[in-house]
């Protein structure tokens, strides 16, 4: 089912994330945040070197990124804009932040709706996903030190009878994967974009941070 970027759908994931309970990590590490940020589809191809979606203009999209090959960590890896909180920063704001400085997108406080549980990664880090709306966006800059390429992946994609994937993993918990075009997505970032489907669009209290990643993420 195709969501569009209007009201109703705001409404929507507003109200399923004010009912949702979400959980702060107990454990220590280094605090990150990531903004999950809902857009129009865009224009041209919605997904670049992946098979392409015949998608209305208006369709809800969430934003990913290629991390730069440049990076020490995490290299070309799918990812939601994000990063490190600074001092005194809470999750809302460094994810306001490191949007705006990764991908040129200013979003206001007042367009944030919610968060989603905090995900513990096995590099270390707690990821505090802020979801954020940001309606029609026409133009995204990337900034090449952090960022490779910009993608804006409808949310009816993500929305498949075959997602999520699980894989056995090294400990007990299976690693977690998100089908999109003929490729997929990896925990962390995909174990977000689930539980996103899952709390903010289908209304569930579905929770994800025990699912483990692939071992190329965990450095």
């Amino acid at each position: 089912m195709a969501h569009l970027v209007d009201p109703k759908f705001r409404r929507l994931v507003e109200s399923n994330l004010k009912e949702f309970d979400y959980i702060q990590a107990s454990t220590d590490g280094r605090s990150a945040a990531v903004a999950v940020t809902i857009v129009d589809s865009g224009f041209g191809p919605v997904l670049s070197g992946m098979a392409q979606f015949k998608v209305w203009q208006e369709s809800a999209s969430l934003i990913l990124t290629r991390r730069s090959s440049r990076l020490r960590n995490h290299a070309g890896q799918w990812s939601f804009p994000g990063g490190r909180l600074e001092q005194g920063e809470t999750p809302e704001l460094a994810a306001l932040r490191e949007m705006r400085e990764e991908i040129g997108l200013k979003v206001s406080e007042e367009n944030i709706i919610g968060r989603l549980d905090d995900f513990v990664t096995r590099s270390g880090f707690i990821m505090t996903p802020v979801v954020c709306w940001a309606g029609n966006q026409k133009n995204l800059e990337p900034n090449p030190a952090e960022v490779e390429s910009i993608h804006r992946i409808p949310i009816s994609e993500f929305l498949r009878d075959d997602a999520p994937l699980l894989d056995p993993g090294d400990g007990p918990h299976p690693v977690l994967r998100m089908p999109v075009g003929d490729d997929w997505i990896a925990a962390p970032t995909a174990a977000i974009i689930y539980q996103f489907r899952e709390v903010a669009v289908l209304g569930k209290s579905t929770r994800v941070a025990h699912f483990d990643q692939p071992k190329f993420a965990w450095s």
